[in-house]
């Protein structure tokens, strides 16, 4: 579905042929050109001949190649365009898989249209290109514009671009795992509960899992997944305490130094 000047390009795979039409008419009315797949073999072999998107849209539940297996593929041959895997299973297990595989998020089909805007709009902003390795390397200089640093002992984290550094070192993090860096680190210090954690990644009061807390084996798996991204850096990382019922804590070991232009850290969540 082609537009003209688009925000951005999809590709929508997903076996059922009217969600897929009807999607994709929305998301074109919304400015993005989309490029629609029935099969997730057939999506992989666009992308190993060489195509290209800006973000994918995949389902789980497909015929010959179901979605899982498409991302493993994709990501064993080296595509890291990132994923969103857009869904009816809602079950907290199949959540965990998609994220641990390497899914930037996870959206459940019976949200509105307005969410998956907001999460597309998102990551396709982290992955705008604006040479960030030569930039950071500068000191954040884009033409002569400071860029926006916030800055915590080793820690250095790229507001404009949604990058993190750890001692000079870029720490490849996924825009969901760079939001919540930084709301920990902003609030060094401070016990970040695991709810307000969950509220970040999915917006305030998503239901989660079954019981009360059926959201907290998945922000265990976040944290997880950024402890060993920052580990692969510098084996001695420990600023993440964990604080078992309630949620986690940066450290507070180093002072913050927030530099570039002026830009709204957030230092709280809505409870």
């Amino acid at each position: 579905m082609q537009t003209e000047n688009p925000i951005a390009r999809v590709a929508l795979v997903d076996d059922d042929d009217l969600f897929r039409e009807s999607l994709g008419l929305n998301l074109a009315d919304e400015g993005y050109e989309v490029m629609p797949f029935d099969r997730g073999h057939t999506a992989l072999d666009y992308f190993s001949n060489g195509g290209s998107a800006d973000l994918i849209l995949l389902d789980w539940r497909m015929p010959r190649m179901d979605g899982i297996e498409t991302l493993r593929q994709l990501r064993a041959r080296n595509i890291d365009i990132p994923v969103i895997f857009l869904t009816v299973l809602s079950d907290q297990i199949y959540e965990e898989t998609a994220l641990g595989g390497g899914a930037v998020d996870f959206v459940e089909k019976s949200r509105s249209l307005p969410i998956l805007l907001k999460r597309m709009q998102l990551i396709v902003q982290g992955r705008k290109p604006l040479n960030e390795d030569a930039s950071a390397a500068n000191g954040g200089d884009h033409g002569g514009a400071p860029g926006q640093m916030f800055r915590r002992g080793p820690l250095e984290l790229r507001l404009d671009v949604a990058r993190a550094f750890w001692a000079g070192q870029r720490i490849d993090l996924t825009l969901t795992e760079f939001n919540i860096v930084k709301l920990m680190a902003t609030r060094a210090g401070e016990d970040v509960s695991y709810r307000d954690l969950y509220d970040l990644v999915h917006g305030k009061d998503f239901v989660a899992g079954y019981g009360p807390a059926g959201y907290r084996a998945n922000v265990r798996a976040f944290i997880k997944r950024i402890r060993h991204k920052f580990r692969a850096a510098d084996p001695h990382f420990d600023e993440i305490g964990n604080y078992p019922g309630f949620g986690y804590r940066w450290s507070d070991h180093h002072p913050a130094e927030l530099s570039g232009e002026p830009v709204a850290v957030p230092v709280s969540v809505a409870r």
